[in-house]
Parts: C-alpha cells; structure tokens; sequence
C-alpha cells in the first residue's frame, strides 16, 4: 500500500509505477486571540472567499488565515529526500502578497491582530486535485493511497472505501473520482504535471463553469484530424487528454462562461437539426476499444457481461456487473469472427475496464488487447446516413442488404473499414472505424461525399441534446459502479437464463424485490438554465430523486433531465398519473413532469429505417 504522502512518487518508482503526483508549497497564518472570535459559542463555521483566494476558519479564539496564491510554487516534484523530517520552510511573503491583503481586506479584524505563527509546508497535488486510491493497474497487489490533498475531511471516506475493496473486492461506492486507475500514463508526463497541478492550486477558490475549458496541459492528444475539424470551427473539450470536439463555431467567436445556456446554444442547435434533418458526422475517437480473441473468448465473455454474445457479423448492447449487481461497464460487444471479439465502452475508462478485465482473465485461452489508438473514425447518422455511406461503399447498405446492429468490413472510400448499423443519435446511423492512419483521408471523403445531403461536424453538446431526446445514458452520468441494472433500466439486456456470469445472483435478487430507485426521462420548465448533475428533485417538501444529466432538447424544444426517482415515483407516471414534480436549478424551484416515453421517436423506428 502506497500510503507515502510526499514520497508516493518515489515509493511507486519502487515497483516501476510513476503516480502523477507531485508536493507543493502552501502558506498559512494563525493569529492571536480575536474578542469577537472568543465570544462565539460553539463551532463557527469555515469561509471561502472565491474572489481572494483566501480561506479562514476558527483555530483556539483566532483564526486560521490560508491562501492558494496564483503563482504557486513546486517542490521536490521528484519527491523529497528519505531523510527530510516535515520541517517547515521559511515564509515566502513576497509569493503570497497580492493575496494576502486581498485576504486582510476582506476580514477586517485580522488588522487589528497579531500574527501567532506562520506555517509555510508541503503537501500534494494530483492533475485534477483528486486523491489517488484503489489496486494499481498492472502491477500485481500493489494498492495506492496518496495524493490526499485534505487529509482531514478525505482520510475517513479513504480508508472506509479501501477497507471494502481489499476484504470484499468492492469499494462499497462509486470512488470513480479518485480511483488510480482513471489516469493514464500521460498524467505523469513533467510538464503536464507541473502545468495542471500549478493550474488547480491556482484556481483552488475561483468560481467555475460547467462550460469553462481549462488551458492547462493542452493540446495534449490529438487525433489525425484535429486541424482538419478546427479548420471547420471545433471548439475543442478533453476526455482522458485527448482533445474532442465540444462544439463548432465561426472565427471569432468567444463563448460566454455562464451557469446558464451560454451563447453557444445556437451553434450546437444547428448541429442537432442537421442530425434530425439531413446528417451529422461525430468523431469517435473518444471510444475505447478492447480486442479480445483466443479459443476461450467466449466463453469467457459470456461468463464476464450479463447479456447473450451476438452471432458473427452482430452487435449487441452488454452490460457487465460486479459481484455485488452493480454495473461495472455498458459495452457494445460487436463480433467480427467466431473467436474475435470486439468491446467497445467509455474512452476515459480504459485503465479501469482493463484492470477488471484482467483480474478476471483466464491462465490460457483468451487475449485482451487495447486497441483503442489503433482504430479510430466518425458516427455518421441521420436520414441522409446511408446515401453518404452508399457513395463510398463497395457493398449495399440498404436497410435489407445492411440491418440495424449488425457490423460488416467493406471499402469505404480510401480505407478498408469495419463499419456497425449503430447510432447513438436516435436515427439511422453508422459507425465507421478505420485504421488510424486511414482517419483524416475518411473525414475528407466523407465530408466530400456529404456535401449535397447537409452533412455538418457535430459534438459533444450536440450529441448530449440527441441523446436525451431519446433517453439514451451515458457512463459517470446515469451508469456509474453504484447503479444496479434495474434501477438504469439496464436489466433489459440482461439473459438471466442463459447460464452463470458474474453479478447474476445479485441481479436475480434485485429482480425479485425490484429496485428502490428507477432511471426517469423528465421535462422541465427549466427557463434559460437546464438542470445539471445532482440537482435535486422534489415532490411537494420531500426530496424523491436527484439528476443525473440535463440539455436543451433542441429538436423537440424543450429542457429535458434523466435523474433518479424513487421507484413508487416513477411508476405512478408511467400508469398514467405523473405527479408534479420540481427540480431545482440553479436556487429555483422548476416544474418538472415524468415523461413515459422519449418525446422523440419513442417506438426508435428512425434508428431501424
């Protein structure tokens, strides 16, 4: 166990592993005895000042003054030396100036006060300011437990989280957020370090935007065609380090940072039009793909995911399980041979579905393989699909000839491509993979031969505003390690009967009691924000649910949200009698109704056309 604070580093270097952790320097101050401190009884509450960058809490009758200046300072980043012993270094004023009087104008009392003592020490930064937890990826029972920034408020949830995982296999939770495994080795990279580590420290109490992108370490990873989409105006966010497109917008166009819809809503409208309307063409570089083969794949597959493997040339939607019933993935199993296997499942789960892959592997008989940096290509979906794809296929793909979740390799224009009958849009779709040196000449023939039918480079706003049109959910938001399959709703994949495999018992009893909690499609009258993640649901005073997701339904024209409701809830409203709900977004309570249905092709005919 990596337990090593400021040495994690160069304890992990021990067993050839370099944790993307590195110490750096903070200051704070503590001051003498304050009359108005004394004379509150009981605790007092502890203040952040998101304008100064300072935060101040009660320590004896004073109070306990820290600041996380903007130009932060490294130390040790290798890790310190064996025999260093915790001292403390000198103060460093001239660093914390600027904030500091920010900090004294702001509390006022502090110039009446003595300073008590300074405390000017280490402590240690993870890219995203996360702790580092759980079994290292490849190296045999080697488990981390370092980078904890706040060991105070985080120690207790840790070693609660990791005492489950070692004795039961399972956290217990959904510790995704500080799992070791959702870094890869580019986190550990010194420049991306230093620049993203300096980058949270600064911004430690500096409001933020769920539409803000940080420039920090980027661009790290791109695709082949990378310029070719910021020539046609990408905005770009990052998954896992690779750089993908958010959404596409003219030269010169500056988004607004907001709580709310920001004035890039019109740019992602147009694109979700031309998915409903003509075509759209999405990059799925941001997939992770798994190959597995060998004379045992499958049976091996079919004793790790919940669902029947498909035959040769189909597609099949899996869901995979822990022990405990819990989802650990929503892949899409595509079979290319009798005995070749492809997975597919979220871009920044690679480190984490492989290390479960593995722990489960057989001696002999199966291989897994990432190749997820060996194949990439673009979702073409719409109603204009198919005759963009007829153009550069050497085989037919109409609807009889090409059926909906089956997979097939032909030419398609330049590259010799696999392509799957899948969208992810709600309409006719498909899903073009070639070998990453083949990538950009595909976009070019593909935007070639969608020029005539309104073919337009969509992202991932876009495909955020299709998918809850249609209900559809994705990992981290809706399926996440603390979901069951019949709360998501996942459970209909599910071949109870078709033999053991990992999670079933638990599944079986879920199905027995049915779940507490149920996946529910809701319309807001959300105004100009949308509901966001963990905004509460209410019914009358009492809280029933939280969200999962929440965009604007460009298409169908209004604000739609999947969130978590209590089963009877749900229920209630697919009978026919759907209680009145509000959601609050941003402070403000919202009408809000269970929809039974998608509001846009609920029966999915579009995507079977």
């Amino acid at each position: 166990m990596n337990a090593a604070g400021l040495w994690a580093r160069r304890v992990g270097r021990m067993v050839g592993v370099d944790h993307p952790v590195v110490p750096m320097l903070h200051h704070y101050l503590v001051t003498e005895p304050i009359p108005e401190i004394a004379a509150i009884e009981g605790e007092m509450p502890a203040v952040t000042d998101l304008e100064g960058f300072t935060y101040l809490q009660r320590e004896g009758d004073g109070v306990l003054l820290g600041v996380y200046e903007t130009r932060p300072r490294h130390w040790a980043v290798e890790g310190p030396d064996w025999d260093y012993g915790m001292e403390l270094f000198p103060e460093d004023l001239d660093r914390i100036l600027p904030e500091l009087e920010i900090g004294f104008q702001r509390f006022p009392a502090l110039k009446d006060v003595g300073i008590k003592r300074w405390v000017h020490g280490a402590f240690t930064f993870t890219p995203d300011g996360n702790p580092l937890v759980g079994p290292v990826p490849g190296v045999p029972n080697y488990w981390a437990a370092c980078g904890v920034m706040a060991g105070f408020s985080q120690g207790a949830g840790i070693g609660l989280a990791l005492a489950n995982w070692i004795v039961d296999g399972d956290p217990g939770a959904d510790v995704f957020g500080m799992d070791v495994a959702r870094f890869g080795p580019y986190a550990s990279n010194d420049r991306y370090l230093r620049a993203t580590t300096a980058q949270f420290y600064a911004r430690r109490f500096v409001m933020a935007y769920p539409n803000e992108e940080l420039p920090a370490g980027r661009p790290l990873m791109t695709t082949p065609c990378y310029d070719a989409l910021l020539a046609e105006g990408a905005r770009f966010t990052v998954n896992r380090g690779l750089e993908v497109p958010s959404y596409f917008a003219p030269p010169g166009f500056e988004e607004e940072m907001t709580l709310g819809r920001s004035n890039a809503e019109p740019f992602v409208a147009a694109e979700v039009e031309a998915v409903r309307t003509a075509a759209g063409a999405y990059e799925i570089a941001q997939y992770a793909r798994y190959e597995v083969t060998g004379p045992g794949a499958e049976a091996w597959l079919d004793h790790l995911l919940a669902s029947r493997l498909p035959e040769v040339g189909r597609i099949r939607l899996a869901p995979m399980l822990g022990e405990r019933g819990r989802l650990m993935g929503d892949l899409t199993v595509t079979r290319l041979d009798e005995d070749r296997f492809w997975l597919t499942g979220s871009y920044h789960l690679q480190d984490w579905h492989l290390r479960w892959f593995l722990a489960h592997l057989p001696e002999r008989g199966v291989e897994v393989r990432n190749v997820t940096d060996a194949w990439m290509g673009f979702s073409v979906s719409g109603p204009a699909a198919r005759r963009i794809l007829a153009a550069l296929a050497t085989e037919d793909v109409s609807n009889e000839a090409f059926p909906f979740l089956h997979v097939r390799r032909m030419d398609v224009g330049s590259a010799r491509a696999i392509v799957g009958r899948i969208s992810f849009t709600g309409e006719l779709g498909y899903e073009v993979v070639v070998p990453v040196a083949h990538h950009r000449t595909l976009w070019c023939e593909l935007r070639e031969a969608g020029a005539g039918q309104g073919l337009r480079p969509i992202g991932d706003r876009a495909l955020d505003s299709l998918r809850l049109e249609k209900g559809y959910g994705i990992w981290s938001r809706e399926y996440r390690q603390d979901v069951t399959p019949g709360m998501s709703g996942l459970d209909r994949y599910i071949a109870f009967d078709k033999g053991p495999f990992v999670g079933r018992e638990a599944a079986l009893r879920e199905r027995e009691v049915g779940p507490d909690r149920r996946l529910a499609l809701l319309e807001v009258e959300a105004g100009d924000a949308d509901a966001a993640m963990d905004d509460g649901v209410w019914l009358g005073g009492r809280l029933v649910g939280l969200v999962t997701s929440g965009a604007f339904g460009h298409h169908v024209g209004t604000s739609l949200a999947l969130a978590y409701l209590e089963a009877a809830v749900v229920e209630a409203a697919v009978s026919g009698d759907a209680p009145e709900l509000t959601v609050v977004v941003l402070g403000e309570g919202r009408r809000a109704r269970v929809l039974p249905e998608p509001p846009y092709d609920p029966t999915g005919s579009r995507l079977r056309s």
